[in-house]
């Protein structure tokens, strides 16, 4: 029940951004509608819709991070927190509490970028809805690592990281623009070391059923995931038994 109130309150900070909410259910829609203008305007058929929506979906979940960090800061360097630190809520309490607004708010935004590609061409199947699913555990890798920023940093310090430096090393290192197998090389290796690019491949599998297709990417993220939940709650917990 403590846990369901916080998260009722985390939910309340989260609407009162308007910006946030911008970025977090509308920029990855205008991405997706861009990028399949440009496609319907070259020769080429770079940007599928089929290929572009679960990247563009994966992508767009990296805001998560900046709005987990961005609540978590805030709330660490008012007296909000610090007063809350005196009632029997645990870590756990509280890293729920943030998370959960934010699934909700991430399989919103995944559920209204892929009725968007449905308008764009992308065909309509039952695997859309496997495709939120798997969708869930990189949700979570997102929102974790922006509460352990969080946790860790000033709000301005947080959200520039999660916001400028996390957004932009999943664009990049994802292949959601781009062929990763063109660059090759240590750029290629360093992608395929972090979980973005596994996430997106796993997204593309589970879109198009194939379930074969989906390892090993989901034990990568599956991996990340688990460990980077694991170290927010421990490092949340740490900061807690300091005040």
């Amino acid at each position: 029940m403590r846990t369901l109130i916080f998260a009722q309150r985390v939910s309340k900070e989260i609407i009162r951004d308007p910006l946030s909410l911008f970025f977090g259910l509308v920029f990855p829609i205008v991405l997706l509608l861009l990028l399949t203008a440009i496609n319907s305007s070259i020769p080429v058929d770079l940007f599928n819709v089929s290929a572009l929506a679960p990247g563009i979906a994966v992508f767009g979940l990296s805001f998560m991070a900046l709005f987990a960090a961005q609540v978590l800061s805030k709330d660490r360097e008012s007296a909000f927190l610090a007063r809350l630190f005196t009632t029997p809520m645990t870590a756990q309490n509280f890293i729920l509490g943030y998370i959960l607004p934010l699934i909700c708010m991430a399989i919103l935004q995944a559920i209204i970028c892929m009725f968007v590609a449905i308008i764009l061409g992308l065909d309509f199947s039952f695997t859309i809805f496997f495709l939120l699913l798997v969708l869930i555990p990189v949700a979570l890798l997102y929102i974790s690592l922006g509460l352990i920023s969080g946790t860790l940093l000033s709000e301005k310090a947080a959200t520039g990281i999660c916001g400028a430096l996390l957004t932009n090393l999943s664009a990049w290192l994802s292949g959601v623009w781009f062929d990763l197998d063109l660059v090759g090389g240590l750029f290629k290796d360093i992608a395929y070391a972090l979980p973005f690019v596994h996430a997106v491949e796993m997204s593309k599998a589970a879109l198009a059923g194939s379930f074969e297709n989906l390892f090993p990417h989901i034990w990568w993220v599956m991996g990340y995931t688990i460990t980077f939940v694991i170290l927010a709650i421990v490092l949340f917990k740490n900061k807690t038994q300091e005040r």
